[in-house]
């Protein structure tokens, strides 16, 4: 049965487009966006990286369920989650329960490329982050197809064409299409 809330949420590995995919989503939908993480920031005035830091990914995560609680109950919105937010049991329940998920598939390759000079991301601060992102890869692959309604691929090609063919997916899955 489909969701009637009217949430889209994106979920995929760092690097598979969620923020910038969802803002675009957000203005073609006429929804209000929000990014989890920039949500924990602001509610914090720590960025992830700090918080990581100081609370390991143990209180990260601790503080990513709250902030998921709190987004899912809102109505007509598109949410960017972090990359690792499907490990937590109780936000893949949150998330199915209260929208539409949408996998962002991106092969491990192209997020190394959109990653590689991004230092604001905390699992990536190690010697092979190549080896780091297949290890994210196999552990959440499977939790990421769990609670997806609909997966699109965002590996390569222009934002604007994967918004619509995310759009076009979301209509046939909604019966409008």
């Amino acid at each position: 049965m489909v969701n009637m809330s009217g949430n889209l949420f994106l979920v995929g590995p760092m690097g598979s487009g969620k923020t910038t995919i969802g803002r675009q989503l957000s203005i073609a939908l006429g929804k209000s966006f929000y990014d989890s993480d920039k949500e924990i920031e602001s509610q914090t005035g720590a960025s992830v990286s700090l918080i990581f830091d100081l609370e390991k990914e143990e209180g990260f995560r601790k503080r990513e369920q709250k902030m998921i609680v709190k987004l899912t109950e809102l109505p007509n919105i598109v949410l960017a989650t972090g990359g690792g937010v499907v490990i937590n049991e109780t936000n893949r329940q949150l998330l199915t329960k209260n929208g539409v998920v949408i996998y962002l598939y991106c092969p491990v390759d192209q997020q190394l490329k959109r990653t590689e000079k991004d230092k604001t991301r905390p699992l990536l601060q190690t010697p092979n982050p190549e080896e780091k992102l297949i290890q994210l890869f196999k552990e959440r692959d499977p939790l990421y197809r769990s609670v997806a309604d609909i997966v699109v691929e965002t590996g390569q090609g222009k934002v604007r064409l994967l918004v619509e063919k995310i759009l076009k997916k979301y209509n046939e899955y909604c019966g409008n299409g």
